[in-house]
């Protein structure tokens, strides 16, 4: 092209790097020539898709020539009654990405800031900078947020605080009588964020479901997701949680039809199948503990998680990852996330997390 297309690109777009996924299985096979890799990169449900979806998903397939339900209407109703609200307080999304960056749309704009953690979510920053708003990245305590110096650090131009609740990639969280406080303290000008991407698998007693908390805080979001403890990644369904006139902004940006009809009636029956979510946060749990115990005997340091995936500090994270590659396990370095000496490890099957253990063994001691 006879112009510089990079410089017709708004400021904030010129300077984004494009999110980088987990590498796929095939891809690594394809390259480095090896069969049977595991991927413990995406914090995906190892368990696969539930049966009771795989029939609802079936079922759906005559109609697969029709636009799909624009409001999403079954869906909605599944998920009013879940979580006890009115179907004018749910915005769904093509994953809960799509969400977050409808909420970007709405409220932020050049001349206005977005306030996320340290070591948070990369999706915040992402969304903020193409809308071409402000940054505000609050310093992390112990790996997680720190309310205390967020709520100090707003400013009039705050206009979107996102909290990731747990965080990824660090797993840590907030706890009820901490988050609940500074939603007390934020001004109702500034919307609150609270992404829970990962609420199945928590087990404190002291975690908060923000969601709870919609009537007292008009200004807060609540971000949910079916592509972790729901086992629907590829699907990609989210939806958030809201006051009514909240909801109503997003879906005047929202894109028609954002939601497939497989995501709609997966996600439809995944609400129905209590029994997965059982099953996959007990495999969660025992998963957790063998990574824990074999760090432990590795005498490798770790972030303590809550969510699906661990943090472990091995020294040098994108070399790791690396050695792992070729040795056809996949995990996630989170250099770009500040980690330089850690990589996020997924839970996997019992049989994958020892296939990642060996791996791990056998890149450390050489």
């Amino acid at each position: 092209m006879s112009c510089d297309v990079f410089q017709l690109a708004q400021q904030g777009v010129q300077g984004l790097k494009p999110y980088q996924p987990g590498k796929p299985i095939e891809e690594l096979e394809r390259e480095y020539g090896i069969q049977n890799a595991v991927k413990l990169a995406s914090n995906e449900n190892p368990l696969g898709m539930s049966e009771q979806v795989k029939q609802a998903i079936q079922d759906s397939l005559p109609e697969m020539a029709r636009y799909p339900d624009g409001n999403g209407f079954i869906l909605k109703q599944a998920l009013a009654a879940k979580h006890q609200v009115d179907m004018d307080c749910i915005t769904l999304g093509n994953g809960s990405n799509d969400v977050l960056e409808l909420i970007a749309r709405v409220f932020l704009t050049p001349e206005s800031a977005a306030m996320y953690s340290q070591h948070a979510f990369a999706v915040y920053p992402l969304v903020t900078q193409a809308i071409g708003a402000k940054h505000n990245a609050v310093a992390a305590k112990d790996w997680g947020h720190d309310l205390t110096a967020m709520q100090a650090a707003l400013t009039p131009k705050t206009r979107v605080i996102f909290i990731a609740n747990p965080n990824n990639p660090t797993g840590t969280w907030v706890n009820k009588t901490e988050l609940k406080a500074f939603l007390q303290a934020v001004p109702e000008d500034k919307i609150v964020v609270v992404d829970e991407a990962y609420i199945e698998y928590v087990a404190e007693a002291d975690y908060p479901d923000a969601s709870q908390w919609l009537n007292e805080f008009p200004n807060l979001i609540v971000t949910r997701t079916f592509s972790k403890a729901y086992g629907l990644a590829s699907l990609r369904v989210g939806y958030a949680l809201s006051h009514p006139d909240i909801t109503n902004l997003l879906n005047r940006v929202r894109q028609p039809f954002n939601v497939n009809q497989f995501a709609l009636v997966a996600a439809t029956a995944a609400l129905q199948d209590s029994q997965y979510i059982q099953d996959s946060v007990k495999l969660n749990q025992a998963g957790m503990q063998q990574l824990t115990e074999a760090f432990d005997s590795m005498g490798l340091s770790y972030i303590p998680s809550v969510g699906n995936f661990i943090a472990v500090d091995v020294g040098q994270g994108d070399a790791i990852y690396e050695t792992l590659l070729r040795k056809g396990v996949i995990v996630r370095p989170v250099t770009a996330y500040q980690m330089p000496q850690y990589v996020r490890v997924s839970i996997g099957t019992e049989a994958e997390n020892a296939q990642f253990i060996q791996a791990l063994k056998s890149c450390m001691a050489s």
